[in-house]
C-alpha cells in the first residue's frame, strides 16, 4: 500500500513545508511590561512642504530645545523655521550674510547641543564651515578647510566639533582662545586625521563611535587620545549611518540592515530588518523607544528598539537622505527629493507626528 505522503507530488510537499515563524520578543521588553505607551503613528499624516528645485533638501536638524527646525540644500543659504508657528516657506529666516560663496550649495547643518540659538553649517562646494547664531543675520565665524567637510557633529560640551570631509578623513576643531587672540572663537586641533566616512561622539563626549563605507566593522575611539578601544563587526558591504543614546548605539549600511549595539559589552542586542533599501540614516526618539530609519527607498521605517520589531512605514515623497527625531515629542523631520521623468524636480521638507 502507497502512503498518502508518498502519493503526493513534489510541489504539494513543498506546500506543506510551514515558513519559519519571527521569535516573539522576551516579555520583559514588550512596551506593556515596561509600562511604555505606543503612539498611534499609523494614525498621523505627514506634512509636506514642497520646492520646485535641481537640488535636494539635503539635511534637517533641531534645535537643543526642539523650537527650531533648519534645513539646508536648495539655496545657498541656511533656512530656519518655529514649526509651532508656521511651516511656510516664507516664514523660514534664512541666514546667508558673511557665510558660504554665492555660488555653493550648502549641504549640512547641526545645532549645538549646549545652546538653542547656535549652529553651524557646510557646504562641499566651498569647503567652508560656518556659524551662526540664530540672533543675528551675519554669520559669527567662517573656517575654510583644505578638503570638502560632508558631515559635522558637537561634542555633548558644545565645545568641540569633530567633522568628516569627502575623502573620509575626520578632523577637529575646538572653541577657545588661541595665543594672540583677543577673544575664544573655533579653531582647528592639531591631530593626524583618521579614516571614517561618519564620525559621532557618545553621550559622554570621551568617546568615538566611527564607520567607514568600505568596512563591515565599526571603529570605536577613546577620546581625546584617539585609541582604538573596540571594533565591533556590524553590516557586509560597509557602513553608511549611525545615531547614538546613552545605551546604544546604532549601525546602518548597504545591506539594508540596523544593527543595536549595548555600549557596555559591545554585543548586538537587536537586528532589525524593517527595510528593502540601503540606510541613509537613523535616528533614536527622545526617550530612546523608537527608531527612525531612513533609506534609499520612498518611507521611513519607525521600530522598537528594545524588541527591533517594525511598528509602522511613514510614505515620503522621495528617498531621505536625513531623518531627525524632535529632542522631547514623537515628531520627527526628513527630507529629500522626487525625481521625476519629463516633469520639474521636487525638493521636499516633511514632519510626521502627533500635531503635525
Amino acid at each position: 500500500m502507497t502512503s498518502r505522503a508518498s502519493a503526493k507530488k513534489p510541489d504539494e510537499l513543498e506546500d506543506l513545508i510551514e515558513t519559519p515563524r519571527v521569535p516573539s520578543p522576551p516579555p520583559h521588553t514588550t512596551p506593556a511590561a515596561r509600562g511604555v505607551h505606543v503612539p498611534s503613528f499609523a494614525s498621523f499624516q505627514p506634512r509636506d512642504l514642497r520646492f520646485t528645485s535641481s537640488h535636494p533638501v539635503a539635511h534637517v536638524a533641531w534645535s537643543c530645545d526642539g523650537r527650531r527646525l533648519a534645513s539646508v540644500g536648495i539655496d545657498k543659504s541656511v533656512r530656519v523655521w518655529v514649526p509651532e508657528k508656521s511651516l511656510e516657506p516664507r516664514s523660514a529666516v534664512q541666514y546667508n550674510v558673511g557665510g558660504h560663496d554665492y555660488d555653493a550649495t550648502v549641504d549640512y547643518v547641526v545645532w549645538n547641543p549646549t545652546h538653542p540659538e547656535l549652529f553651524c553649517s557646510s557646504s562641499q562646494r566651498d569647503r567652508k564651515i560656518i556659524f551662526w547664531d540664530a540672533r543675528q543675520s551675519r554669520a559669527v565665524q567662517s573656517y575654510t578647510h583644505h578638503h570638502p567637510p560632508s558631515q559635522i557633529n558637537y561634542a555633548p560640551d558644545g565645545k568641540t566639533i569633530c567633522f568628516v570631509t569627502t575623502s573620509n578623513q575626520l578632523y577637529f576643531m575646538e572653541y577657545g582662545k588661541a595665543e594672540g587672540e583677543a577673544k575664544p572663537q573655533w579653531n582647528p586641533m592639531k591631530r593626524e586625521p583618521v579614516t571614517a566616512s561618519t564620525a559621532m561622539f557618545n553621550h559622554t563626549g570621551d568617546g568615538l563611535a566611527l564607520s567607514y563605507i568600505r568596512s563591515n566593522t565599526l571603529m570605536i575611539l577613546d577620546y581625546p587620545s584617539l585609541s582604538i578601544s573596540e571594533q565591533p563587526a556590524a553590516h557586509v558591504g560597509g557602513c553608511l549611518a549611525g545615531c547614538a543614546r546613552p545605551s546604544y548605539l546604532a549601525s546602518g549600511g548597504n545591506d539594508s540592515i540596523v544593527n543595536i549595539f549595548d555600549m557596555s559589552e559591545w554585543i548586538c542586542i537587536n537586528t532589525i530588518t524593517a527595510c528593502d533599501h540601503s540606510i541613509n540614516a537613523l535616528s533614536f526618539s527622545h526617550d530612546g523607544e523608537y527608531m527612525a530609519i531612513a533609506n534609499q527607498g520612498s518611507y521611513i521605517s519607525i521600530c522598537a528598539v528594545e524588541t527591533g520589531l517594525p511598528i509602522h512605514r511613514v510614505p515620503t515623497i522621495g528617498p531621505a537622505p536625513a531623518v531627525t527625531w524632535h529632542p522631547s515629542k514623537y515628531v520627527f523631520a526628513h527630507c529629500g527629493q522626487q525625481n521625476r521623468e519629463g516633469a520639474p524636480q521636487v525638493a521636499f521638507l516633511s514632519l510626521f507626528g502627533p500635531g503635525m
